[in-house]
């Protein structure tokens, strides 16, 4: 059986490199990381066509660990790309509604994924309420595990390695070599 291909997802800003994303993309084997042409001005249109990309290029299954508005551009994806799609892990989903900059993703799309899916929320998120997060839960189909004060959950709410995270993953078919699973935070 082949192993699943992990597609990292940055969201607004990209994720700096103690970003829990950056330090899986580079100890997990089979990673692809989306790379935006812009960071700062998101457009919705490109973000999706860049992740579309992305996952086709990608060789068999697919796993997606998206954070923030990568979450919300995954969210977006045309049927015929999410189908290639096996699990994914949302992380603090975004909510373009609360911030201007990213008002090209709203609306939000609220249509079951084709797809198993993982989102985590924090209880305290400064970006999206926990109970909107909820609502995109009960919407995707996915799973929910909420956090209590974790934050954007990301290095400045103390996220390093995150080894839940990694857990999740791994609950999704990803696979995860112990060395990267034996990471402890500082």
């Amino acid at each position: 059986m082949v192993s699943p291909t992990v597609i990292i997802i940055p969201g607004w800003r990209n994720s700096g490199a103690d970003h829990w994303q950056t330090l899986w993309s580079d100890s997990l084997p089979s990673v692809l990381r989306v790379e935006q042409d812009d960071w700062v001005a998101p457009v919705r249109q490109a973000w999706v066509a860049r992740l579309s990309e992305t996952i086709q290029h990608a060789r068999g299954p697919v796993v997606v660990v998206a954070h923030s508005l990568g979450c919300i551009t995954t969210a977006h994806l045309p049927a015929e790309v999410a189908q290639r799609i096996q699990g994914a892990l949302l992380v603090a989903p975004a909510d373009p509604e609360r911030r201007g900059v990213l008002a090209d993703f709203a609306p939000v799309p609220y249509q079951r994924l084709p797809y198993r899916s993982i989102l985590v929320a924090s209880s305290n998120d400064p970006y999206c309420p926990v109970r909107t997060a909820g609502a995109y839960a009960r919407a995707w189909g996915s799973e929910f595990v909420r956090l209590n004060d974790a934050g954007h959950i990301n290095v400045d709410s103390g996220h390093g390695p995150w080894p839940l995270g990694l857990a999740l993953l791994q609950s999704l078919g990803a696979e995860v070599p112990a060395a990267a699973r034996a990471v402890e935070p500082a």
